[in-house]
């Protein structure tokens, strides 16, 4: 996804190859944090594939293969399987050349909703059955949202469910530093109303609520993209925010300018972000969060996804020097229930065979999470895993955000039109902070979507 290959740190090189029972991470048995029994059920009814191959394409790449490559060693092991995980720099390109050219992987894995539903239209996906579709929805948070991102039409016109999900991204989270709040007597806001309060009690005391930076080379303005996708799901209905990624709710609809607007009370206000409005649009979004341990603090809140603590000064101990909270709810929406903003990875086969099946299969076992999730840099929505074999206390809380969620909605910006989402919207915000009103601004970004032909 656009965004998030922004935040990510350059992969390293390609390393194609077969994964093998000597790779496993965690002795089978040996741990009980792990489900080794799910491991050993999967085994026992998969005794048939011994000698079958796989291919499996994805997007990870450096430290996030090898991660995945020690989950491939457990089905490798379990099933007697040969399989083979190869990525590409450019993985978007080159699954949409191998499916039209009759040459795709048995699996593949991608983050982008849209490009899946396309392939799936021309016939490229295989379904994978309703019982699967009904499997997420009983047994992940947000089921039914999930369930969405992997139902597309097919080349016949029908609907089915063709992606798995596997791997998630939380975006719903406010950052800050716990001594800051226990010095000034600040507890955590757990509705929108308090998170109101709590910015203007944190002016009245004398100091700056927020840091907030859009500055991000080219792409400057993304991270207010954020902000807004997050108001809209407390403001709105999910269907409300699905057409608005379709253009069929506009930028200029109220409910989207409400949004902005509110982004902008927080932005737009002098005395609430560090180095004034101005600075808002001209920091780096790398550079924004270090005003959270400065003495005195230059702000005691940030809101941003859960990858910034790797832009937190060296040194800093997640749930000590600095910690989260999600992203709250408006008392005036409970309705509307508990929204997560995020990103994730689906599983699709585009050559059926039998072990590409019973690695859709695998994927249903508590193992294929856990083991991931003991490393690093994995978050899951199924609530079937233990959560204490996550590798460490922020990523079972935001496992257990993904968990508790009631809706689940994948970046907007990412889901619409390039030239917009990676563009108008972008330097719209930049404007937007920049003095323009939230109307001109959505009419200005809503041009631009009605100028693609």
């Amino acid at each position: 996804m656009r965004k998030t290959f922004l935040m990510s740190v350059a992969a390293a090189a390609l390393l194609a190859g077969a994964a093998s029972a000597a790779d496993l991470k965690f002795a089978p048995g040996q741990d009980a944090k792990f489900n080794w029994k799910s491991y050993d059920d999967f085994k026992a009814a998969h005794a048939d594939l011994k000698g079958e191959q796989m291919t499996i394409f994805g997007p990870w790449r450096g430290e996030d293969e090898a991660f995945f490559r020690s989950i491939l060693a457990y089905f490798t092991e379990a099933t007697g399987v040969d399989a083979k995980y190869s990525s590409s720099e450019n993985y978007e390109q080159q699954i949409v050349i191998d499916t039209q050219a009759g040459s795709p992987p048995n699996i593949a894995v991608l983050p982008q909703p849209g490009l899946l539903a396309d392939l799936a239209s021309k016939g490229f996906l295989t379904p994978l059955g309703d019982e699967n579709a009904q499997w997420i929805k009983d047994n992940y948070g947000a089921g039914d949202s999930w369930v969405g991102y992997g139902t597309y039409k097919g080349k016949d016109g029908k609907e089915a469910f063709y992606a798995f999900p596997y791997k998630a991204d939380v975006k719903s989270l406010v950052w800050y530093v716990p001594e800051n709040f226990k010095e000034a007597g600040y507890k955590v806001p757990t509705t929108m109303e308090e998170l109101h309060a709590l910015t203007e009690q944190i002016v009245k005391d004398g100091g700056v609520p927020w840091c907030i930076g859009l500055g991000s080379g080219g792409a400057t303005g993304w991270p207010a993209t954020d902000w807004i996708e997050d108001i809209m799901l407390r403001q709105q209905k999910p269907d409300v925010y699905d057409k608005w990624t379709t253009n069929e709710v506009k930028f200029t609809d109220p409910a989207v300018v409400a949004a902005i607007e509110e982004f902008g009370s927080f932005a737009k206000n002098e005395k609430y972000v560090s180095g004034g409005v101005a600075a808002v649009a001209a920091t780096d979004f790398r550079d924004s969060p270090k005003g959270l341990f400065g003495v005195p603090p230059k702000c005691y809140l940030h809101h941003q996804a859960s990858f910034i603590p790797s832009f937190f000064p060296e040194g800093t101990k997640l749930g000590q020097d600095a910690d989260f909270f999600y992203m709250p709810t408006y008392a005036a929406h409970a309705d509307l229930g508990k929204p997560v903003l995020g990103a994730g990875t689906l599983v699709t086969v585009t050559k059926d065979s039998k072990a590409a099946r019973a690695f859709v299969e695998f994927l249903k076992t508590p193992i294929a999470h856990e083991v991931w999730m003991a490393q690093s840099s994995f978050l899951t929505p199924y609530k079937g895993v233990n959560t204490a074999a996550y590798a460490n206390d922020q990523m079972k809380r935001e496992g257990e955000i993904l968990t508790t969620a009631t809706t689940f909605r994948f970046d907007g910006s990412d889901l619409m039109p390039g030239k917009i989402g990676a563009g108008a919207f972008w330097t719209g915000m930049v404007d937007f902070v920049g003095g323009k009103s939230a109307e001109d601004t959505a009419k200005e970004i809503q041009s631009s979507w009605d100028g693609i032909k």
